[in-house]
């Protein structure tokens, strides 16, 4: 297990890198499509290892190469968007971006035929298949283990503002479900899914992670899927807690986000001044309220229990990164936190279309702005 310690360590810190999870859509229905055994079939030899399943053959996901700067990771985002758009030209599929398929029944999609995969599916049967979800994950390098702990306990604070400003999956199974993030709840039948306690240590963490794996509750480390969690694979902090976006400037948002807090929550971490300890009852009122009621919803500062807005704890998280934010380079996002603060999360605008369109003119819109940074006419959300 010392081999997991070393996966920590990095030379160079606050390095980043992107998951983004898309679904595969018929390009005149917007329903899934099974292309995922395609997509990676034609794949290069040099970005493979860039492309991988997820649990339904009707999803695919990306991961970035690691990054030395926000700028460098996104330039990425843009290039494997376009990549999967140009290959379903070819396989008579297109990208689609939203937390949930607003319409997908569960009984009609196709697994993936891998013992990983299968395993999870025995595991859990109908919630396996139920799981139709598409999330963006957030990695961040910190110089050595000790410090990704602190990091992981620290940035809980921060994960409720985080769903807040990226919800964007209110529909499943063809109904309003009445929450801003449903792939919050329908991801949330998964077992090891919950906002984690406060870790001791590093070895507090390995002795977590052995255990599950002793009482083989887990396979694989990767099979714990908290809001947050050290990344036994990549030595990384993750954070796992945000819905997909189909705007790249709210996507680069939540990756300087990320990143911020943790360059923040380390130097706080080196100055002997780091709270790491919140009450986990309000880590989850907070999470389940950004859920379902957005910025309005009255919630707790974890830190010190003073009761105020989600929109005011959103302000609060930018008043915290922002010194890092101008450190890094990527104060410009918090124009961004304020575009959605005011405009809404892109689960407003599904909301706005439904409305008007039904869910044709939804599973339309769904495919037709995706963000992918090459195309002059893309309308701004909200406009």
């Amino acid at each position: 297990m010392s081999t997991y310690a070393d996966l920590f360590s990095h030379d160079r810190s606050f390095t980043v890198g992107i998951e983004e999870e898309y679904m595969l859509c018929d390009p005149t229905t917007g329903d899934l499509v099974p292309r995922a055994d395609s997509i990676l079939d034609r794949l290069d030899a040099d970005e493979q290892e860039r492309f991988s399943y997820e649990l339904i053959l009707s999803e695919i996901e990306i991961n970035t190469p690691v990054s030395e700067t926000v700028s460098e990771a996104m330039s990425h985002v843009r290039h494997y968007r376009g990549r999967v758009r140009d290959m379903g030209r070819e396989l008579g599929f297109c990208i689609g971006i939203s937390g949930t398929h607003p319409t997908a029944l569960g009984d009609e999609q196709q697994f993936v035929d891998s013992p990983g995969y299968q395993w999870v599916a025995e595991q859990l049967h109908y919630y396996a298949r139920r799981n139709i979800t598409f999330a963006i994950h957030v990695h961040v390098a910190l110089p050595d283990a000790e410090a990704a702990i602190a990091a992981t306990n620290a940035a809980r604070r921060w994960l409720a503002p985080l769903l807040a400003l990226s919800t964007n999956s209110p529909f499943f199974r063809a109904r309003n479900t009445g929450m801003l993030s449903a792939r919050t709840f329908q991801f949330g039948a998964f077992p090891r899914t919950n906002i984690p306690g406060m870790f001791r240590d590093f070895e507090h963490f390995r002795e977590v992670l052995e255990t599950y794996l002793a009482m083989e509750s887990i396979r694989l480390p990767r099979q714990i899927w908290w809001k947050i969690r050290p990344h036994a694979g990549y030595g990384t902090v993750e954070f796992r807690v945000s819905d997909m976006q189909r705007s790249l400037k709210r996507t680069e948002m939540l990756v300087a986000l990320g990143q911020a807090i943790c360059h923040r929550i380390f130097g706080e971490l080196r100055d002997n001044r780091l709270q790491q300890d919140f009450e986990l009852e309000y880590l989850n009122d907070a999470l389940w309220k950004a859920t379902r009621f957005g910025f309005d919803a009255i919630v707790a500062d974890p830190d010190n229990h003073q009761v105020m807005t989600m929109a005011e704890l959103v302000e609060k998280l930018v008043t915290y990164v922002r010194p890092s934010l101008t450190e890094l380079g990527t104060e410009n996002v918090t124009a961004t936190v304020e575009e959605v603060l005011e405009c809404g999360s892109e689960a407003r605008e599904q909301l706005d279309v439904h409305a008007r369109e039904g869910f044709d003119g939804l599973k339309a819109m769904l495919m037709e702005r995706v963000d992918f940074g090459d195309e002059d006419c893309f309308e701004k959300i909200h406009t």
